[in-house]
Order: structure tokens, then C-alpha cells, then sequence
């Protein structure tokens, strides 16, 4: 038999992918400290697999598109319809048949550093992104509904890749040539609508906390443009920003009380 490994030898294989005949050996190595990084390997390995099924379940919207020979299925969510101050942010991604994105959800289900990593590896595993970020002046024309509605369709018709299917979170879209499925609560029922989410919530809270350095009175970076307290009484004391959508109540009983945001303005938070 080989001479026995120092146990912070076999910890790193461990961590690096061991052989089967290392596993073999291992197995019948009598060390405590031996068996204890075998145990939590195995634990780490059953754990690995069942979040390898998860997301194998979380792309069976996706799947029924491919078994009909649509390869490319977008997904398409915003974040920001519900606060009185900020950008509508909204995002689409194509997302590969195979993925590794541990801790894939709806955005709201997560943390925001789990959301800040999960960007990262969305953009960088996706095979199309896409972001739409309309300010509070296009809201206050639109209605948010149809801001949102509008969002939707500039992504899902400019992604590099183009479309064969796509799935939005609960908005019914028409789009010539391309079938598209509204799913009530579709962030945590399709990989590629919860991958969109965090793209779009990442997005829009990195806008709000530049935006907390504009006006740091408000509290953008905490609440991110919710009518908390906070931000209530600020509006109340300093009246609102150009960022505050005018058309929410209790602002839009409040009248004229400050400029509409510019397109440079705009331009310069993307």
C-alpha cells in the first residue's frame, strides 16, 4: 500500500476532484481526520446534486420550447414597477440548456449578495442579455403597466441572439414571430425569467445607490425608492427629486414641485 497522505494533501484533492482510486483508498484509511473530509465531500457531492436536479427542474418551461425544436428561449422580467422614486429597469436572457447557477431563484427570494455573485455568473454563462432602463418621465406618460409592457418587447427584439421562444414573469406580450407565455410568478417557476429578475434588480439597485450619492437626504441606497418612512418624510421636507414619479400618489397630489429627470441624466446612471 502507498504511504499514507498528509491530511491537508487529501483535503485539497478532495476539493479538486479526486480519482476514483483515491476515493478507494481513502475509504480505507483509518484516520478520524480521513474520514471526517470523506463524510462532508459526500455531503457536499449529494448537495451538488441535488441543486444540479433543481435547476434541471427550474428549466422545464424552457425545455418544452426545446423538445419543439426552439433552441433559444429568452426570459424576460423588470424591477421597479411598485417604488415612487427611480428607474423601471427590465432585462431579458437566453440562458444554455445545461447551467451551473447555484442558487438560481427569483430575486426576491434571495439575498443581495447571493444576487451580486449570481449576475456575475449570469453574464457570464448567458448566451444573450439584454437591459431596458426607462426613467420616471417615460413612466409617468406610459402608466407603469405599459412601461413595463414596453420594456418587455425592446428586450426581448434586441437581444444578439435572436429568440425563438420566450417566457415573461405575468406580462402578456405580442411580438410578430415570436411565441411568448406569461407565467404567474414565472421568477421562480422558469431558470431564465429568475435569471432576468437578478439582472434587472442588480441593475436597478446599483442605479439606486449612485443616485444616494446625488441625494443623500433620501435614503436611495437602503429602501431603493419605496415609500418607506424615511423616504416619505424626506419628500415631505425637501420635496421630491427628478427622480420621483410624478404620476404615484402621494406625489402626484404634491403638483409641480421639482424638474423631470433629463435623457443625459439618464444616460449617465446606465
Amino acid at each position: 500500500m502507498d504511504e499514507k497522505k498528509k491530511v491537508s494533501y487529501i483535503k485539497a484533492r478532495l476539493n479538486e476532484g479526486p480519482t476514483a482510486e483515491e476515493l478507494a483508498l481513502w475509504t480505507q484509511d483509518s484516520r478520524a481526520g480521513v474520514q471526517h473530509l470523506l463524510a462532508l465531500y459526500e455531503r457536499k457531492k449529494a448537495r451538488k446534486l441535488e441543486e444540479r436536479k433543481r435547476l434541471a427542474c427550474l428549466q422545464a418551461l424552457e425545455r418544452q420550447y426545446w423538445e419543439k425544436g426552439l433552441e433559444a428561449v429568452a426570459g424576460c422580467d423588470e424591477a421597479g414597477r411598485g417604488p415612487l422614486a427611480g428607474p423601471l429597469v427590465t432585462a431579458a436572457v437566453i440562458l444554455p440548456h445545461t447551467i451551473w447557477l447555484p442558487g438560481l431563484n427569483d430575486s426576491k427570494k434571495i439575498s443581495a449578495k447571493r444576487r451580486e455573485l449570481l449576475y456575475d455568473e449570469i453574464v457570464d454563462q448567458a448566451e444573450a442579455v439584454t437591459v431596458s432602463i426607462l426613467g420616471p418621465r417615460e413612466i409617468d406618460e406610459l402608466n407603469i403597466y405599459q412601461a413595463a409592457k414596453e420594456a418587455m418587447t425592446l428586450c426581448l427584439t434586441h437581444l444578439n441572439v435572436r429568440p425563438q421562444a420566450a417566457i415573461t414573469d405575468a406580462m402578456p406580450l405580442s411580438i410578430p414571430d415570436l411565441p411568448v407565455q406569461d407565467v404567474v410568478k414565472g421568477d421562480s417557476k422558469s431558470a431564465a425569467v429568475a435569471a432576468a429578475s437578478i439582472i434587472a434588480k442588480v441593475t436597478r439597485d446599483r442605479i439606486m445607490v449612485k443616485l444616494d450619492g446625488d441625494y443623500p437626504q433620501y435614503g436611495f441606497a437602503g429602501h431603493k425608492g419605496y415609500g418607506t418612512a424615511k423616504h416619505m418624510h424626506a419628500i415631505l421636507d425637501c420635496g421630491p427629486t427628478p427622480w420621483h414619479r410624478r404620476s404615484y400618489e402621494p406625489l402626484k397630489s404634491m403638483g409641480d414641485m421639482g424638474e423631470a429627470i433629463s435623457e443625459n441624466e439618464l444616460i449617465r446612471l446606465k
